[in-house]
């Protein structure tokens, strides 16, 4: 048996107006996650606990069957992990996005522009952090470049009670409410006005602005955490797995669980990322002998954030047709297969942000193929369904087989 997870970050949504009253999913056209949700198992999942955030790295955690109630350290000890930077017992790791802010005289009645400064190009950000590292960097304070816009900061003996904002979560608004607050936020907040203070006259920056491009003008913290410690998912599952994705946080929680991450050229995490290499990798991973691939894909997210509603259904159709599709064709060439298809959480355009409501998922085997009554894998035949899988942590035992269907 082998056993395909595909993760759509922020698929889920509400209806559109401006599709009628549909979903994105529900206007995308998906021939493939609809021949699954016909001959498959199809129900709600609600992969944030009450009272957490509906962060990737919490939803995440419960799709591969962690609860993180009992697990959750943090979002950036993850990325952490991924980038290959040790965390010591006191250490604490934040994430450093380089965004844009509004040209506001008092860096405190500027506004969130972009919490992605244009989709930065890894390249660009790495010479902006380089920078950054230079003049903020201290025996303490260590910059670490990243992918894109998303870095990482460790801070030696850092506090973990300071309050602080995820930047896309308050797109185009002044960010003087959402500024560091508590334990040695003064701190934080000096070196974000620090950074702006050299970011706009960098040369990276000086370029993308005389490109049309928004220039990433501001570090912005948030996201700390600790060092995690989770049991390996062979352990739990006993089988051995690989996780495919463009982005730190999955690719570290992966790792964490014992998953080997696979590179895979061209993923890039939003709408340009090679889907068809992102399933032909997962294929290849399971020919060389592993039972089990944790494929994720941000494009949906990405789009939800930026509220790009076109986009979205394109991204949607693309892993509908290159990720699934491609993984159906070649997954016939084994004995039998489990694909499971969900969102970690939706990121609605109307709100830009994620939201912690159920989402839907599909389990297809390919050598138990039911009529389950549904035509269509959407938010509405998930609640039609009548199945409903809570807390969220349990669904990879449904799928693993571990628990009674």
């Amino acid at each position: 048996m082998k056993y395909v997870v595909v993760l759509a970050d922020g698929m889920a949504d509400y209806p559109v107006p401006e599709l009628g009253g549909r979903t994105p999913l529900q206007a995308a056209h998906t021939p493939h996650l609809d021949f699954l949700a016909r001959l498959g198992q199809v129900g709600m999942v609600r992969t944030v606990p009450e009272g957490m955030p509906p962060g990737s790295d919490v939803a995440n955690l419960s799709v591969l069957g962690y609860d993180p109630r009992q697990y959750y350290t943090g979002r950036s000890p993850l990325e952490a992990v991924a980038m290959g930077v040790a965390l010591g017992d006191d250490d604490v790791a934040f994430r450093c996005n380089l965004v844009t802010l509004s040209d506001a005289a008092d860096y405190c009645a500027k506004v969130m522009v972009d919490y992605s400064a244009d989709e930065i190009s890894t390249p660009e950000a790495a010479a902006l952090m380089a920078e950054v590292q230079q003049r903020l960097g201290t025996a303490e304070l260590r910059f670490h470049a990243g992918i894109s816009y998303r870095h990482l900061m460790v801070w030696a003996g850092g506090p973990l009670e300071v309050e602080l904002t995820p930047p896309h979560d308050i797109s185009d608004r002044p960010i003087a409410a959402y500024l560091p607050r508590g334990a040695r936020s003064d701190t934080l907040l000096g070196l974000m006005i620090s950074s702006h203070e050299f970011l706009p006259a960098h040369p990276v920056n000086q370029a993308r602005v005389g490109r049309g491009l928004r220039p990433a003008n501001s570090l912005w913290f948030w996201g700390q955490g600790k060092r995690p410690s989770l049991p390996l998912f062979a352990d739990k599952y006993g089988v051995r797995g690989s996780v495919i994705c463009a982005v730190d946080l999955t690719k570290g929680l992966g790792i964490c669980a014992g998953l080997t991450p696979v590179e895979v050229p061209g993923a890039t995490g939003n709408i340009t990322t090679d889907f068809r290499g992102k399933a032909r990798a997962a294929l290849s991973e399971l020919h060389r002998g592993q039972d089990f691939v944790y494929l994720h894909v941000e494009a949906p997210d990405e789009a939800g954030h930026r509220g790009e509603l076109e986009t979205k259904i394109r991204a949607i159709e693309e892993i509908d047709a290159k990720v699934v599709g491609e993984l159906l064709a070649g997954l016939a060439d084994f004995d039998d297969f489990r694909m499971m298809v969900l969102p970690d959480h939706p990121t609605p355009l109307s709100v830009r942000t994620h939201t912690a409501e159920e989402v839907p998922f599909v389990i297809y085997q390919a050598s138990r193929t039911r009529a389950s009554g549904l035509e269509r894998y959407d938010e509405e035949s998930g609640r039609r369904s009548g199945l409903r899988v809570d807390p969220g942590y349990l669904l990879m035992d449904r799928f693993m087989g571990l628990q009674q269907e």
